[in-house]
């Protein structure tokens, strides 16, 4: 028996949820990649980009992944040989670094705990101890979806001003950017990158990537650049230059279309709106956690994500909860991986995502535990909804 006939809820922490105008925008023929809409289009995201990653600094567009991305930013301001320090808090950090070593940079740890943010003292601490300087840029995620954590990016700047270290700070935004505030200038982030595929509401396929001066000045000297990556090409006046070559048409269609969800919404609402939904969400994994065996990834209330939360399951194995929520109800939550790999499961909240779709998940999983006897407290789903109607009152209803 299944209750899973209707429109399946895709929870999981990317690709997310596509709003139907992203798609219906994408259903229309090619144009002319050298003048007229393609043109204003590009123009018109790369203006975007500024506002959404909050700066004045230069913004790029690749056809790529959110590993685009990291080649991107590496290869831009890099050189062989040259060391980075990755900031360990989950599995993506790593791999930003793993990337950097595989294409010629040394790339140093500063060992972290999959279970808390990365700790600025131990980072400037670290820095401190660089008296020649040899680190050239700090590699780190604002929030990483394998661990579910956030990490304070201005308290990581402070802690490299602290430490009076030259190295650049390169910011992995993917799952954080359109979800809760980010302040490239503000904070003193050099490189920013990000993908379309989460907060931003599109299909994946478009990475994005800013700079401030301070980036292209090490850009000017660094020697890792290639054609396709480059920002100084990129920056030609020709239109099919700022994609080295062929534009990405319809996916920047869909990306033109979410924007303006994003933004006709506004930025800081949709920060609001994600914060909301993750405080539901908390209050629900709280009340589950009493049961024993399901528990928060990450121990500290502050340091846990708007956009995504993993939950520890003990004693059992989540796939079970995981095959249930999917064939019975038609809900599909991430799967723990990394170090997490078959001990967790990871609710996304993000993107287009709102309370009825939070709530409808929570219920599906709050069924499953019920119908798997997993040990758990009652009452998870019911806190989610008094923590919502508690942030959005009736007085907030407009007549």
């Amino acid at each position: 028996m299944s209750v899973a006939n209707g429109r399946a809820f895709l929870s999981i922490p990317g690709p997310t949820n596509v709003p139907d105008a992203v798609l219906q925008a994408m259903m229309r023929p090619a144009v002319d990649i050298y003048a007229g809409p393609m043109v204003a289009i590009t123009d018109s995201i790369l203006t975007d980009l500024k506002k959404i990653f909050r700066t004045e600094g230069h913004t790029y567009i690749y056809a790529a992944n959110g590993h685009g991305g990291w080649e991107a930013a590496i290869t831009n301001v890099l050189s062989r040989g040259e060391r980075v320090l990755v900031l360990e808090s989950g599995r993506f950090a790593l791999g930003w670094g793993e990337m950097a070593q595989f294409i010629g940079i040394e790339t140093e740890i500063l060992p972290g705990d999959w279970r808390r943010a990365v700790a600025p003292a131990a980072l400037e601490q670290r820095l401190r101890a660089d008296k020649s300087h040899t680190i050239k840029a700090i590699l780190t995620v604002q929030i990483d979806t394998a661990s579910g954590v956030v990490n304070d990016i201005a308290a990581i700047r402070k802690a490299i001003d602290a430490a009076k270290h030259p190295a650049l700070l390169l910011v992995d935004c993917v799952a954080s950017l359109g979800c809760m505030p980010f302040e490239m200038d503000q904070w003193g982030v050099d490189v920013a990158m990000a993908g379309s595929q989460k907060g931003l509401m599109a299909p994946p396929g478009l990475a994005f990537v800013a700079a401030n001066a301070k980036a292209h000045a090490a850009h000017a000297i660094a020697n890792m650049k290639t054609l396709y990556w480059d920002w100084t090409f990129r920056q030609g006046a020709e239109h099919y230059r700022k994609y080295c070559g062929t534009p990405p048409e319809h996916l920047l269609f869909g990306q033109r279309a979410a924007f303006d969800i994003l933004l006709g919404e506004g930025l800081e609402k949709a920060w609001t709106r994600h914060a909301l939904l993750a405080r539901a969400v908390h209050a629900a994994v709280s009340k589950w956690s009493e049961g024993q065996t399901l528990a928060f990834n990450i121990t500290e209330p502050a340091q846990r994500s708007m956009s995504v939360t993993n939950v520890l399951v003990q004693g059992r194995n989540p796939a079970d909860l995981m095959r249930y929520t999917q064939e019975k109800c038609g809900v599909t939550l991430g799967l723990g991986i990394g170090a997490l790999d078959g001990k967790a499961f990871r609710i996304a909240h993000m993107g287009h995502t709102n309370a009825p779709m939070v709530l409808g998940t929570l219920g599906a999983i709050e069924m499953g535990l019920k119908a798997l006897k997993i040990p758990h407290g009652a009452g998870g789903t019911s806190a989610a909804i008094e923590s919502l109607a508690a942030a959005v009152p009736a007085s907030a209803v407009t007549a």
